[in-house]
């Protein structure tokens, strides 16, 4: 007799081995769309040789992460004698395991229970991993243990280049680590919920945060919080852009003074964990601004709201990943686009500019709730 409890168990093993397999998945065609996104905006090919031969037309570039990650694992694991050993091998692990922790409390889709074709019990909370209260908490805390991996990396390498691109990087996370929890304030007030799934819900009912005419309702006193959210979504994106060292903002790592800034002693699979990581933090930093202000895996006008079936289900863990790759490819025609700024101008952006502004958004946010929350 299958109980509720095998149930649970076996679809949170399933679930853990589905998400895990599309997020390597994702990182390793991110780092191909990556070049090819690139080489298009810089009137070249890009990758185009290696291709997939199980598939009739031989599409040019699709087996190019095999590719790689083949090479990576032949390469010689070449270790500098200089090096802290332990700490050396320790830290590619640590940049990598934040990334796919984070994928456990983002919801993909709907977290009613469901009833799958051929199963007599219902699936509980089938869109999500793990349903925690206070999920929003939690993944802030997990991002936030990523940049230990990058400072150990630094650290235990015994250069300078990579000890200054480690320093460089603890800045840049205390600079904008701060601004990111501000800017989110605003939509725990608003929701009034630190839960994902019920962020999301919110805004299937009321707007998109970020698109507050789209929801089932309209409500105009949600209207007036719209342009505070504007500014939160704003400030939330950049400074994703320096949490997961993405240019503009990739100073940890900048080739012209930094020779590779922390992985630069660094070769074989070690070097490409770091990668791994680095792309892992993108994908998911792009889920979680997908759930708080653009409708997590809903559609404009509370279509796709809930799952009453399978096959809803699967559209909507495919909206919600065709908005994260939207995301992914914006984050990516940024790099390409932008020059990488200046030490002091990230310091200055982060302290003087991001950090006032969130901080006064806030109070904006709470005296509109003072006079209007009776109606949010």
């Amino acid at each position: 007799m299958v109980t509720p409890l095998t149930v649970f168990l076996v679809s949170t093993l399933i679930k853990i081995l589905l998400v895990v397999a599309v997020l390597l998945g994702l990182v390793a065609y991110a780092v191909l769309a990556e070049r090819k996104v690139s080489a298009a905006m810089q009137d070249r090919i890009g990758p185009n040789r290696v291709g997939l031969p199980f598939l009739k037309a031989r599409l040019g570039g699709l087996g190019q992460p095999l590719a790689d990650a083949f090479k990576l694992m032949l390469k010689e694991q070449f270790v500098p004698g200089h090096v802290r050993g332990f700490y050396y091998n320790l830290a590619p692990i640590l940049s990598f395991l934040p990334a796919l922790l984070t994928v456990c409390v983002i919801p993909f889709a709907g977290v009613d229970p469901i009833r799958f074709p051929g199963l007599s019990v219902d699936i509980p909370q089938p869109g999500v991993i793990a349903n925690v209260g206070i999920g929003a908490l939690l993944l802030f805390a997990i991002t936030s243990l990523a940049v230990y991996g990058i400072v150990l990396a630094g650290w235990s390498s015994n250069s300078k280049y990579a000890f200054l691109g480690g320093i460089r990087s603890s800045a840049q996370m205390i600079s904008y680590e701060v601004a990111l929890g501000f800017s989110a304030i605003p939509i725990f007030l608003i929701s009034g919920a630190l839960s994902l799934p019920k962020i999301v819900e919110f805004q299937i009912e009321r707007g998109w945060f970020l698109l507050p005419l789209v929801g089932k309702q309209l409500d105009w006193h949600f209207l007036l919080f719209w342009p505070s959210l504007l500014l939160s979504s704003l400030i939330f994106l950049v400074t994703l852009f320096a949490e997961t060292n993405r240019a503009p903002f990739d100073l940890p790592e900048s080739e012209q003074e930094l020779v590779g800034g922390f992985n630069t002693e660094y070769g074989g699979m070690r070097f490409g964990m770091f990668f791994l990581g680095e792309y892992a933090a993108l994908i998911s930093a792009s889920g979680l601004f997908v759930t708080l202000f653009l409708g997590g895996w809903s559609l404009p006008f509370g279509w796709l709201g809930t799952a009453s079936s399978l096959g809803t289900f699967l559209l909507q863990a495919l909206v919600f990943l065709a908005k994260v790759c939207m995301l992914v490819f914006f984050f990516m025609w940024i790099r390409w686009t932008l020059p990488r700024f200046r030490y002091d101008q990230v310091m200055t952006l982060g302290w003087k500019i991001l950090l006032p502004i969130s901080m006064a958004n806030i109070v904006v946010v709470a005296v509109l709730m003072a006079l209007f929350g009776g109606a949010i």
